[in-house]
């Protein structure tokens, strides 16, 4: 593809894909009234048992087609029992059909079953992990992908995704930032808003798209010490600001339903969390959806000392708000014996049974609970979803260096050795959470070179394991980069080196795989790194001597493609950080937007607020990426100097392409309130736009804020918009950039 037309086609691609997704929406029955729901959930309510309700609140493990006969029958017997509300992890059209069909058939009251998976980053299409998704700044492509994702996983029988997961998380050695939209509030409000929409309104189910859940709720990403499933300890200023806006994004992008996070807030487990769970989502936010227990959340109330036995434990989640017990049995042994003896109201589970009942009849299973096997097979890995796998995995790639213009390759070059552990790799390009993605359907940077530079010998040496040495490998990674003309290294982790469970104390590039770098950079040869990761990494040897390195994240199963094209310019990357990478773990949580303190650091100067062996600062901020083009930025202006706390400021700037290739910015806008009456961030992103360029053109970015975006909770935990100098600052990371002030006036 000409290379000046590729980023307008990766633009245009959104929006073109989009569309051919939706039009199969078209022609379907609209759903239901929601009289007419209502309706016929009171008829069911009126000849359901206790026992009955209690079913609809219960989730168990689905199964496989595959499984022990014995382990399947108990399955289908519990679902015929109508023991049974929802299922997790059944996939494929002809299982989960088997499945549904007792329930509709066989079941006391014909109660289809809501059939959920794990469809965090794309179901048999898999996309980049959310992080690197996150990384291209760009919502419609990320819509896109979750349409994509929907679409799939509807065809193969399931309707409800366990995502999209909205946690903010500034702790990288916490695993699970690697599903994550990383460390900024807005960033992530926007993208969560774009996720649950893409789910939500894909095609191809009777009433389109799967039920998006917003999870984990709340504050997850705040674990102590990045450790999963830890003690979070925030004030409640820190909730309301940093951890709880990209949830209310999810709530007014109309997700269906909300999932409670493993953690405790202040000494309350999110689980049994009233305040959280009716006070704010419920009362505040008005959210009418489900709320479900992550997996044995319910059951660890008691570890975490908070219920002393399986019947407390259920009784509390009840009482706060919790509609499904996923995995725990806690509902089914004890929900109806805390109604009959009076412990719990009646009112609460049907409360409950209710709200499941009316997801049921949302998407359409009581009028077509069944998939299409033929539709299923033509569906998944449909080469649409491929091409839309391709520019996501090309939009989330990330250069954070690449002195003496190394990249990208020139034409000519005729030998190159590909080296480290992931050059050949298929499996740990998917990455965690890779629902029904197969190692099969993955292209490698071995493949994608190859494709990219037919004419060229590529010599592959593996070099290293991801957590040890190679006998010789190092010697014949040398060897190769020698009798080559650039060596490219692939390294960084592997699939299972992040996601759930997987927290680093130490988050740099492991020893092996580091030596061999070194080694290799040491023979002389023009050397790139292409660093795979499911988190930041403290990279700081890199930084300060490989003179080109991208960041390729976890990219999918098209990651080799995109990868070899950014290598040699057919791409032009664009991506940018969203989250800091430090210089050493010692730094973290490292953020960009800080408090400034009392004694902000002053090079120089002793007693101010810094470290006495390393930097500060971080390794690459925050929204920092750069691209084979230079861009530059000019004559900022603002609509008003001075405006009341319902105005709208209206700023514009000049982005001119300075360099000779057509290339993607992300303009970034950020504010800082200089003295109010609770100290505030230094810098706080409210706005962004990515936008292409050719060589020489310029453009004039546009943005309208709204001062009310600008408030904070005071002492007293309102909101509100102060009075007060304001600056404003524009540019393509969360560093530098242009500068205007402004005021807002009573």
């Amino acid at each position: 593809m000409d290379s000046r037309k590729f980023s307008d086609w990766h633009s245009r691609l959104c929006s073109l894909l989009g569309g051919a997704i939706l039009m199969a929406a078209v022609a379907l029955p609209p759903p239901a009234r929601a009289d007419e729901i209502d309706a016929r959930i009171d008829a069911l309510l009126a000849k359901m048992s206790l026992a009955d309700k209690v079913g609809q609140l219960n989730q168990i493990s689905g199964g496989s087609a595959d499984a022990d006969a014995a382990v399947r029958e108990k399955l289908l017997s519990e679902i015929r029992a109508g023991r049974v509300g929802s299922v997790l992890g059944a996939t494929g059209a002809e299982y989960t059909n088997m499945l549904q069909r007792v329930a509709v058939e066989e079941s006391p009251h014909k109660i289809p079953l809501l059939i959920a998976n794990d469809v965090i980053h794309g179901y048999r299409t898999i996309f980049p992990i959310p992080l690197g998704e996150a990384a291209s700044w760009n919502p419609a492509l990320i819509k896109t992908c979750c349409q994509v994702a929907a679409r799939e996983a509807r065809a193969g029988g399931t309707h409800w995704t366990f995502a999209p997961m909205v946690d903010v998380c500034r702790d990288p050695r916490w695993g699970r930032i690697a599903e994550t939209a990383g460390e900024d509030t807005y960033l992530g409000s926007v993208i969560a808003a774009a996720r649950v929409r893409g789910f939500q309104q894909a095609a191809d189910g009777p009433h389109g798209g799967v039920m998006a859940c917003a999870k984990h709720f709340a504050a997850y990403g705040g674990a102590e010490g990045g450790r999963d499933y830890n003690t979070v300890d925030i004030s409640r200023r820190t909730l309301h600001e940093i951890y709880l806006p990209t949830f209310h994004a999810a709530v007014k992008a109309g997700a269906g339903s909300f999932m409670t996070s493993f953690n405790e807030i202040s000494g309350i487990p999110a689980t049994a969390n009233n305040y959280i769970l009716r006070d704010v989502l419920r009362r505040g936010w008005r959210f009418n959806g489900i709320v479900i227990s992550d997996y044995n959340a319910i059951g660890e109330l008691i570890p975490h000392g908070f219920a002393a036995d399986g019947a407390a434990a259920a009784e509390k989640a009840i009482r706060a708000g919790v509609d499904i017990d996923m995995c725990a049995f806690l509902y089914e042994k004890h929900a109806a014996a805390l109604v009959e003896s009076g412990r719990l109201p009646a009112a609460l589970l049907d409360e409950a049974v209710r709200r499941v009942l009316a997801a049921k009849f949302g998407l359409g299973l009581f009028e077509q609970p069944y998939a299409d096997a033929a539709h299923e097979s033509r569906t998944l890995l449909d080469r649409s979803h491929r091409v839309a796998a391709l520019a996501a995995a090309a939009g989330s790639l990330v250069l954070l260096r690449n002195e003496g213009g190394l990249l990208p390759i020139r034409s000519g070059v005729e030998r190159i050795a590909l080296i480290g552990p992931l050059a050949e790799n298929r499996a740990d390009l998917l990455g965690t959470w890779a629902c029904i993605g197969r190692a099969e359907d993955v292209v490698p940077l071995s493949d994608g070179l190859r494709k990219a530079l037919p004419n060229a010998a590529v010599k592959i040496v593996r070099g290293s394991e991801f957590l040890k040495p190679i006998t010789g490998g190092i010697d014949e990674a040398v060897a190769a980069a020698k009798a080559s003309q650039v060596a490219i290294l692939a390294v960084g982790e592997s699939e299972d080196m992040s996601g759930e469970a997987h927290s680093r104390a130490e988050i740099d590039l492991p020893a092996p795989q580091l030596e061999l770098v070194k080694a290799v950079h040491a023979a002389g040869v023009p050397t790139v790194v292409v660093v795979f990761t499911g988190r930041p990494l403290a990279i700081p040897w890199l930084a300060e001597n490989i003179p080109a390195i991208l960041v390729a994240w976890h990219p999918g199963i098209e990651g080799g493609n995109a990868v070899a094209d950014t290598l040699i310019g057919t791409y032009n990357p664009g991506g940018k950080l969203p989250a800091t990478f430090p210089r050493s773990v010692g730094q973290i949580p490292l953020y960009y937007n800080h408090k400034n303190s009392g004694r902000p650091p002053v090079a120089g100067e002793r007693y101010t607020s810094k470290y006495i062996d390393i930097d500060w600062t971080p390794q690459f901020p925050f929204g920092f990426g750069l691209s084979y083009t230079r861009f530059e930025y000019s004559a900022i202006e603002l609509s008003h100097q001075k405006l009341k706390s319902d105005g709208v400021l209206e700023v514009s700037v000049d982005v001119r392409n300075a360099g000779d290739r057509r290339g993607d910015e992300v303009v970034q806008a950020y504010f800082h309130d200089c003295a109010a009456s609770v100290t505030r961030p230094v810098r706080q992103l409210i706005a962004f736009q990515r936008i292409g360029l050719s060589p020489g053109e310029t453009y004039t970015c546009r943005f309208r804020l709204s001062v009310a975006d600008m408030g904070f909770y005071d002492a007293d935990m309102k909101f509100v918009v102060e009075p007060g100098v304001m600056e404003l600052y524009v540019g393509g990371s969360s560093a530098g950039g242009l500068k205007a002030t402004f005021e807002i006036v009573e």
